[in-house]
């Protein structure tokens, strides 16, 4: 099995300060992005992912985001047998220090 991409949350800041295109999906549970989500993150909950296939597009990256990293590399893991082009944010929320919304 092919190893999950990975992107650290320095890395996905640098991106996002520059205003470079990124898709992010936040896949936390409704009570955990309560506390808030990085700025432009779609939230498809990690259960709901499976019924969400037609919202993603085999030729774009996705970036997927967690509270510590473990599901959604669990979602990458998944998406990435499944032909998606995906990167897992290593840490999570946990280490996010930039904005949320």
């Amino acid at each position: 099995m092919e190893e999950v991409k990975v992107i650290t949350t320095d890395e996905l800041e640098e991106k996002l300060e520059k205003k470079e295109p990124v898709l992010l999906v936040d896949v936390r549970e409704d009570e955990e992005v309560a506390d808030g989500m990085i700025p432009g993150a779609k939230h498809i909950k990690m259960g709901d992912i499976p019924a969400n296939l037609d919202y993603f597009d085999k030729d774009k990256e996705y970036i997927f985001i967690c509270r510590s990293g473990k599901r959604s590399e669990n979602v990458c893991m998944y998406l990435q047998d499944q032909g998606y082009n995906v990167r897992n944010l290593v840490g999570g929320m946990l280490d996010w220090h930039g904005k949320v919304e």
